[in-house]
């Protein structure tokens, strides 16, 4: 019986699939009384595909019959009295189906059964007890099939590999209005962790077994190796990973060429799916690899254990992009950069980055030094040199830094620097040289579901400078900045982008402290409606000064228009003053537009500002993600 089920089943789904198939075919148009809801559409899916063109009236009417009842039996119909009218036209274009579902079969019995190691795995049975059916309830194949399916994908990502139903059942007794589900699950033993070997790498294999996230012995489990791929293609030292596991049988210690092509012919319908078998090149048998390791393991104790290979190809040593792009804050920009993910076996990487626009160019580097952990531990120096001339703005500066940089568990990055900083300016009245030499700790960390286009995510950013003549700074001062920006997606059609930054400087002498440390306000990526860094205290000529604290936020509500097409609405407010608790702050407001371009996204705004008097709106251009 269950055998007949399962066959009737498998043309159901058939029957289901055909009907998916895109192509020219005409349509029925079917009008159902008697039965609605899941089981009404149903019968339209299953309708859906029958082509009136293709088959005589006869035939069109039979096997629309013969849909209908498929369509109806998943969901425990399985006599139905059905009246079925074609219209007079050849071929025919509407059917109607006067249905009278009949009695529907509920379920009888269950019977979830596991054995072996499974049934001490917490997941194996939290997935019998989701099971959403009872004795009692109306039969519906959809969660037996589903329940079925997360057993076996369950067996096969944690390392069951010997799994196999050992009932398999689904007893239908129309006549008696009753169903009887059979499943019994044997997972066998589980299997663990062995050996992992390294090929193909350039990098020492100590740095990279330091990164693995799992150890031999350990409970196999696939997405440890999905994670530790992850991780080795975030070093970036690497052209092409593969990580997967080592899948042997150890039950034959010889074989020949017609063994081999068996094993694949049985293996194939196995939990791997697919094995390819080569014959051996002289006819007489030969050990295989899984024979030395079977008879290794003669007298060894323990659970199974399944090797990992790990294969690597090194990336390019030299990778150079070069970018082109536009914002109303700066005009036109270049960017070219020159990155060496690694540069000796160690894994140390040297990147450099030329930024050149019109109101500020740069040229930078960071050297990396990866420690016992890489992704997660790091020695960072950085050298950059930077000329800006913006407004009441002349700036030419050099900077070295050296850090200490960790990642913990919780995602918060952790660095420690010290930064010194030669810088000959002009800003407002302030024509100043200064050399400053400054220790710093900061704290951040993002998170973004879709980096491109979050649809959910945030950023957090804290961190304390401090300069003192003690050890031979020109500049006094205490300096602590914090931001934070929050994305969130309601339904499917609305987004939420939310921020806020503030900054405050501590100093005797402010006019020592050059304008890379001092706070502007205004621009594409502050508050709208203004121009770029030109919020700020002003002296008795009207020129900027720069701000000795800051205070912007900024609320943002987007809805989809269509596909990759967003409309937003914002407010964005803010300032640079010289003390806390200013009488008023900047105010912007406006509209805008968010395509997601193959290239990124692209904002377009229309900002009002309230408290500039000179202009009435501003436009602002930009490319490039939120974060």
């Amino acid at each position: 019986m269950g055998d007949h089920v399962g066959k009737r089943l498998g043309t159901a789904t058939l029957v289901a699939a055909l009907a998916l198939m895109p192509g020219g075919a005409l349509a029925l148009d079917v009008r159902i009384d008697g039965i609605d809801g899941n089981v009404a559409e149903n019968i339209r899916h299953y309708l859906d595909g029958l082509d009136p063109e293709q088959f005589s009236r006869a035939r069109v009417e039979g096997e629309a019959q013969r849909r209908t009842r498929e369509a109806m039996r998943v969901y425990g119909y399985y006599e139905p009295d059905i009246r079925l009218r074609l219209d007079d036209r050849d071929p025919p274009r509407h059917v109607e189906l006067a249905i009278d579902p009949g009695p529907r079969v509920t379920i009888e019995r269950l019977s979830f059964r596991l054995a072996g190691d499974a049934r001490e795995d917490p997941p194996f049975q939290e997935a019998i007890d989701a099971f959403p059916l009872a004795v009692g309830d109306p039969l519906v194949h959809a969660p037996y099939d589903r329940l079925r399916a997360r057993l076996a994908n369950l067996s096969l990502e944690r390392g069951y590999f010997d799994w196999r139903f050992t009932d398999r059942r689904m007893e239908v007794r129309p006549f008696a209005e009753s169903a009887r589900l059979y499943l019994a699950l044997d997972s066998g033993p589980r299997y663990r962790f062995g050996n992992v070997t390294l090929s193909g790498s350039h990098i020492e294999p100590e740095r990279l077994r330091n990164m693995l996230t799992f150890a031999p012995g350990d409970p196999y489990l696939a997405g440890e190796l999905a994670r530790y791929n992850q991780g080795l293609g975030q070093t970036r030292w690497f052209g092409s990973i593969t990580v997967r596991p080592r899948l042997i049988e150890g039950e034959a210690l010889f074989r020949d060429a017609d063994a081999d092509a068996d094993a694949a012919s049985a293996e194939a319908d196995g939990w791997w799916g697919e094995l390819e078998a080569s014959p051996p090149e002289v006819e007489t048998p030969t050990l295989t690899m899984a024979a030395v390791d079977a008879a290794a393991a003669v007298g060894r104790r323990g659970p199974p254990e399944v090797p990992v290979d790990v294969t690597l190809t090194p990336a390019d040593r030299h990778q150079f992009e070069v970018g082109v792009g536009f914002a109303t804050d700066v005009g036109p920009r270049l960017r070219f950069s020159w990155d060496q993910p690694w540069i000796n076996r160690y894994g140390h990487g040297l990147d450099h980055d030329l930024f050149i626009s019109a109101p500020e160019q740069r040229f930078s580097g960071v050297y990396s030094m990866p420690l016992d952990d890489p992704l997660r531990d790091s020695y960072r120096f950085q050298y950059g040199f930077r000329h800006r001339d913006n407004k009441d703005t002349r700036s030419l500066e050099a900077t070295l830094e050296g850090a200490r940089r960790w990642e913990f568990e919780n995602r918060w990055v952790q660095t420690i620097y010290v930064r010194s900083t030669f810088e000959d300016f002009t800003q407002g009245g302030d024509d100043e040289q200064v050399v400053i030499l400054y220790p710093g700790v900061s704290w951040s960390r993002t998170r973004t579901r879709n980096p491109t286009f979050p649809t959910w995510g945030d950023r957090q950013r804290i961190a304390f400078e401090v300069s003192d003549g003690a050890w031979g700074s020109d500049a006094d001062f205490l300096r602590v900045t914090g931001e934070t920006q929050w994305i969130r997606l309601f339904g499917d059609d609305m987004r939420l982008v939310t921020g806020m930054g503030i900054g405050a400087i501590e100093t005797d002498d402010f006019s020592k402290i050059p304008p890379s440390l001092r706070f502007f306000a205004g621009g594409d990526r502050s508050v709208r409606g203004y121009g770029y860094e030109s919020l700020s205290p002003r002296n008795e000529e009207g020129k900027l000064t720069g701000g000795q604290q800051l205070l912007t936020a900024s609320v943002e509500l987007q809805r989809r228009l269509t596909g990759d097409w967003w409309g937003a609405a914002f407010v964005d407010t803010g300032d640079a003053f010289e003390e806390w608790g200013p009488d008023d702050l900047n105010t912007g407001a406006g509209l805008g537009v968010r395509w997601i371009s193959p290239v990124g996204p692209i904002r377009f705004d229309i900002a009002h500002p309230f408290d500039d008097e000179d202009n009435a709106w501003r436009i602002h251009f930009a490319i490039g993600p939120e974060f």
